[in-house]
């Protein structure tokens, strides 16, 4: 599997720490200090699925790929804006990929690096050519927004590559998962209230995190992951041109580095601007470093997600 096109979008509206500041009891100085973040696009008119057409047409113009080509479109969210039909059916009917397979995962953070390993699969087993995987998410409808603690660190927005088999570029790739932990970062579906069940509609929920918690396991748990896949493909990581890390708190990112024993200027972020967009965190900063100009061929390159499940995973690239 290779990556042969990326895109991205974001909304237009841009809502900074001061913005929050006017609404709520919290600050600029609160925010970035803890978290590296200033601002983030939240969406008002946009849609998980507009903005998910939107960067799946950008990445296919990158590729140079027609949309009828595509045998196969995966979408990672957690927000899709129905329950049926899912995101990536309405991605395929809007942007005309009649030819393809189209289904959805929920793997919160790590969702685009499930992708990633599905599409692999699909492709090492012959059952797919081209493919489109998308990570997007609209996490303000899953706000909180008089809870200071978790509101101010998410944004929305949509990221997507196309890939193809023309070239085995994934030189490793590791997942997992640690349920028994999974409720410290959750958010509580409809409960079960039918004729029969004696019980009434709950309240909507929103997004429940500890933040200490999830902390302590990114810390720990993603530079593990890293070195399992970079063990895996024979790579070291001072060979790795860039790493690319999931958005979540500019801290983790810092930590990672230095248990990697590895510059921060191989940690290219844009957390400062865009927050934490789960599973469309990747593929969006993804797009940022390959439209910068960024890498070159034959870079090494790692992308690594964590987050809600708990999961985790880390994939090792050749460009």
């Amino acid at each position: 599997m290779k990556i042969i096109g990326t895109g991205s979008c974001l909304p237009e509206r841009i809502v900074t720490n001061q913005d929050l500041a006017e609404i709520m009891d919290t600050s600029d100085e609160w925010i970035s200090t803890r978290t590296g973040i200033r601002k983030r696009h939240i969406a008002t008119e946009e849609t998980t699925t507009s903005m998910s057409v939107v960067a799946a047409k950008r990445a296919l113009e990158d590729a140079g790929v027609k949309p009828e080509e595509l045998d196969l479109i995966i979408a990672a969210t957690v927000s899709s804006d129905q329950i049926i039909p899912m995101l990536s059916a309405q991605v395929q009917a809007e942007i005309g990929a009649d030819n393809a397979v189209a289904f959805d995962i929920n793997a919160a953070c790590s969702g685009f690096l499930f992708d990633m390993a599905i599409a692999d699969a699909y492709m090492k087993a012959g059952g797919s050519k081209k493919a489109l995987l998308i990570g997007a998410e609209t996490l303000s409808k899953l706000m909180d927004w008089n809870d200071r603690s978790s509101c101010v660190l998410f944004g929305d927005g949509a990221g997507a590559v196309v890939v193809s088999d023309e070239e085995d570029c994934v030189l490793g790739m590791v997942q997992g998962a640690k349920g028994k932990d999974g409720m410290v970062l959750s958010c509580v579906n409809r409960n079960t209230s039918n004729p029969f069940s004696g019980k009434e509609p709950a309240p909507l929920s929103y997004v429940h995190m500890e933040g200490q918690a999830v902390y302590k396991f990114a810390v720990k748990t993603v530079p593990a992951a890293i070195n399992e896949a970079l063990e895996q493909a024979g790579v070291a990581a001072d060979e790795v041109s860039y790493y690319i890390l999931h958005q979540a708190n500019l801290r983790i990112i810092e930590s990672v580095a230095k248990r990697l024993d590895q510059p921060m200027e191989k940690f290219p972020t844009n957390i400062q601007d865009c927050g934490n967009i789960s599973a469309a965190s990747v593929p969006i900063l993804l797009d940022k470093v390959c439209k910068d100009g960024m890498i070159k061929a034959r870079d090494k390159i790692v992308l690594a997600g964590f987050g809600a499940g708990l999961t985790w995973g880390a994939c090792v690239l050749s460009w």
